[in-house]
């Protein structure tokens, strides 16, 4: 089999970006699928404080408050901050305080001043907690059980100061639900591996933990606060590393959420994503960039070798040779955070979740503005 220069060149560029997807598929993913799950503790150690910011969140506030309010822990206080609403928000909140002592309410009046969204509601909501260990989610998701809070706490390591959870989207119909949740998916399998390979670099705000005192320490939010997002990824981005970060899957203690149904919505969440991710610590950005351009590179350098022969036999045992392998490690991580029924379609969400990342990078470049709600 005789192979031109440019079939050469390009077979081994082809080969180069299979070993960097090999890199992170067996040596940062695999981890992650691998690691023993802990059990939750069935004891309390120290009383907790749960921040949850809302606006206009009423619908859901009544659907999922009372899960939160609820927990299994003998010792924890709610703060619910109402961020600026405008629907019933206000009157289901005072509705619940009234059945539940622990809640407390904190509102956030409307002014010009507030531009920064819902990081002002998370400084203000944390400014109200009476403990220094802290837990938060949004108000339209769900513990997976009322034993969250309790594999949420303070860990026995005193020097954990973050924790990050997972928080999986609820199942709906349509083939935007399943996108959203495998791209969730991928996004947690990323931060949780390199948190467990003592890289952490960044969490969810719908299910994490940290120290009041780490918060203050770090002068909170200020580096970032000139852009609406990243309460959640940019603070641990700044403040997580291998010594202060441990990470949370246990089925039972994950949060769920509720997800966008229209695809206009979604787009506008990733680009919040997008923006927050520009002010990651640059060999964050490197790692991540070289995820993406490598898997673009080895999709595209695919598809050109399909129109030379005899390299196409080549490129085509190297591209199932790829799909092998990435079907071993990901349905078996799809299965231990919670979405094993889009284990069948993988090879096919895999694709689909390229292009839409490609797509929504490029959309990103030209839409600047975005906002909290």
């Amino acid at each position: 089999m005789e192979l031109t220069l440019l079939e050469s060149c390009l077979l081994g560029a082809l080969v180069f970006c299979f070993a960097v997807q090999l890199y992170f598929s067996l040596f940062i993913h695999l981890k992650l699928a691998l690691v023993k799950v802990e059990d939750i503790p069935s004891q309390a150690r120290n009383p907790l404080s749960v921040v949850i910011c809302a606006r206009n969140e009423a619908e859901n506030l009544t659907k999922f408050l009372p899960a939160v309010l609820e927990q299994n822990y003998p010792d924890f206080e709610v703060i619910v901050v109402n961020d600026r609403s405008w629907d019933q928000t206000r009157v289901v909140l005072e509705g619940f305080a009234e059945q539940y002592k622990h809640l407390k309410i904190v509102t956030v009046s409307d002014g010009g001043k507030f531009i920064a969204g819902k990081k002002f509601a998370v400084t203000m909501g944390i400014k109200a907690t009476s403990n220094e260990w802290l837990v938060f989610t949004d108000a339209d998701c769900v513990p997976a059980s009322d034993h969250w809070l309790l594999d949420m706490q303070q860990p026995e390591n005193d020097n954990t100061e973050i924790l990050l959870g997972y928080s999986p989207y609820l199942r709906k119909r349509g083939l935007l639900n399943s996108l959203i949740r495998f791209e969730t998916f991928f996004t947690a399998v990323n931060y949780l591996s390199f948190a467990l390979k003592g890289n952490p670099y960044m969490g969810v705000g719908r299910n994490m933990a940290y120290k009041k005192s780490l918060f203050f320490r770090s002068k909170g939010f200020a580096a970032h606060m000139h852009i609406p997002s990243g309460d959640d990824d940019l603070f641990v981005n700044a403040n997580a590393h291998s010594r202060n970060t441990e990470i949370r899957i246990n089925l039972h203690a994950q949060v769920w959420s509720e997800p966008n149904t229209s695809f206009l919505g979604y787009l506008r969440q990733k680009k919040r994503h997008f923006g927050a991710g520009k002010l990651y610590k640059p060999a964050h950005k490197f790692i991540l960039s070289v995820q993406i351009i490598f898997q673009f590179l080895f999709y595209v350098l695919f598809i050109a070798l399909l129109f030379f022969k005899p390299a196409i036999y080549i490129a085509g045992g190297i591209f199932v040779l790829s799909l092998i392998i990435r079907s071993f490690i990901y349905p078996r991580l799809l299965k231990r955070l919670h979405y094993a029924g889009l284990r069948w379609w993988f090879p096919l969400l895999d694709i689909l979740l390229f292009i839409f990342l490609v797509f929504n990078g490029i959309l990103s470049i030209f839409v600047k503005k975005v906002k909290w709600k």
